[in-house]
């Protein structure tokens, strides 16, 4: 039988569990409403909301339903506004952390600094802090390049968020590009406790010379799944998986010791499943 180690750090963080108990909750006492967006990026999380009756929409305007959920990764203020312009009841499970850069961010650009956000732009807990403000007052830079194309001496002072499930230290020379350019650069301390240790531990499970690969389990559209993998995918054979399911015979051939990791969208349940696939498998 293939040995299993888990990570000592994985899975679901409390926002994600703290957002899948509120719409679980609201859903089962009666509740009608649907999610703006995936609550959270797992597409098995996303399936059992759906068999709860809480069906996931693309724009405020597709909503029929009484209430819209607002998910983890936080909405710009002006999605509240429309939201209570339209009638609609709010269930907000906006991570706590997310809420802290959305506070920190307005008290920076209070301070007349430009908002420098390290992420995607085109993810949604990006997309939540900037989608109200002046382009003209923040950058999203996502690569090395980018920085590199700025003239950032311009700028009477900055200040610099992380999107919470980055790995910042894979970012790390593309921050030191804009300190070097302008000297009155701060850097917010915005990455989630979750994503670190998560992180962190992926990290040494990789390292563990008794593992032969490591499975990284997490929804296709999870950011912080995908940086666990290019962490450990340095170190060890690593796969992406969202599930049993994915996994091909050909990966465990051979094999004495599989890690897991998963990301912080990631059900411990699902989790488990990937564990037995992996120990029922005959070599």
């Amino acid at each position: 039988m293939i040995t299993v180690k888990r990570a000592e750090k994985y899975g679901f963080c409390s926002g994600v569990r703290i957002a899948d108990i509120k719409v679980r909750r609201f859903a089962t006492e009666g509740g009608s409403g649907a999610i703006l967006g995936q609550v959270v990026h797992n597409e098995r999380v996303v399936k059992e909301m759906e068999e709860l009756g809480m069906r996931t929409v693309e724009a405020i305007a597709d909503v029929t339903e009484p209430a819209i959920v607002f998910s983890a990764h936080g909405v710009p203020e002006s999605f509240h506004r429309e939201a209570h312009t339209l009638g609609l009841e709010v269930l907000d499970t906006t991570c706590t952390f997310v809420y802290d850069i959305h506070r920190e961010s307005q008290a920076a650009l209070e301070e007349k600094c430009h908002l420098v956000f390290i992420g995607e732009a085109g993810h949604r807990e990006v997309i939540g802090y900037t989608h109200d403000l002046d382009p003209e007052c923040y950058d999203v830079i996502s690569s090395l390049e980018e920085a590199q194309a700025i003239d950032w001496s311009q700028y009477r002072a900055i200040r610099i968020f992380y999107q919470t499930t980055l790995n910042a230290e894979h970012y790390e020379e593309t921050v030191q590009v804009i300190e070097r350019a302008n000297p009155n650069t701060a850097r917010a301390d915005t990455i989630c406790y979750a994503t670190k240790e998560n992180q962190d531990a992926a990290r040494a499970l990789a390292a563990d010379p008794e593992i032969d690969i490591i499975l990284v389990i997490g929804g296709a559209m999870s950011a912080n799944t995908h940086h666990l993998w290019e962490i450990t995918s340095k170190i060890k054979t690593s796969y992406l998986i969202q599930g049993p399911d994915a996994i091909q015979s050909k990966w465990l051939d051979g094999i004495d010791c599989v890690g897991l990791t998963a990301g912080a969208s990631t059900p411990d349940s699902l989790v488990d499943e990937v564990e037995a696939f992996v120990k029922a498998f005959e070599k």
